[in-house]
């Protein structure tokens, strides 16, 4: 297994089928939820990431301690986006305890940094999403968004949940705005006048309001 390069940013040799996880999550229940169904290879000095899908996709898990200490998990995140070598893909714990906490967050990496966001109950829920997303991996080349999609080698699921987390917008229509604007940065973009069409006239307003929330 090849090391991360000092600086903790660069891509990681990751054979199809398995997940590079760092040390501190070894003997963790979000571990303990994967083992058997991929394999796990653990490795320290992987800060500031903490699960690598791929070579350059990776996973980074915001406790839902992470979230009620403050601002501190906006550093790794703000580390992988600035890095031309990885796309991240960020966990995170939303919980009734962290709850009050997850709209900077959302935010901020949705809206500021422009990466895929996935709430998760629990860490067990989270290791669920981690499987099918490493299952995504082992399909047929033309089939494999990691492998496909060089601007953006992350699952269409990853896109779809990020997007459901807009007032108003459920699974359906979160579909149709896809098909639309296939990016946040489209979605965020659009008028009143091309969205209305596709998802109506009171969602379409909830949508716009979303995007201009002051960050």
């Amino acid at each position: 297994m090849a090391r991360n390069p000092a600086g903790g940013t660069g891509p990681m040799h990751v054979p199809i089928g398995q997940v590079v996880a760092n040390d501190r999550w070894r003997g963790s229940q979000l571990v303990q939820g994967m083992q058997g169904k991929v394999k796990i290879v653990f490795e320290d000095g992987l800060t500031p990431v903490d699960f690598y899908l791929s070579s350059r996709s990776c996973i980074l898990y915001v406790t839902e301690a992470d979230l009620v200490a403050g601002n501190g998990y906006r550093k790794k995140l703000v580390r992988v986006r600035n890095s031309s070598n990885l796309q991240g893909i960020v966990i995170v714990e939303k919980t009734q305890m962290s709850e009050q906490y997850y709209s900077a967050i959302q935010k901020f990496t949705v809206l500021d940094l422009g990466m895929v966001l996935l709430p998760v109950a629990s860490q067990m829920e989270a290791s669920c999403l981690i499987i099918q997303l490493v299952q995504e991996q082992t399909k047929e080349p033309s089939k494999n968004p990691f492998l496909s999609k060089k601007r953006a080698p992350i699952p269409e699921l990853s896109l779809l949940r990020t997007v459901q987390q807009i007032p108003g917008v459920g699974k359906v229509k979160a579909l149709l705005l896809l098909q639309k604007f296939p990016s946040i940065q489209q979605l965020s973009n659009a008028s009143l006048r091309e969205l209305e069409p596709v998802v109506g006239p009171a969602v379409a307003q909830h949508i716009q309001a979303f995007f201009m929330q002051p960050r």
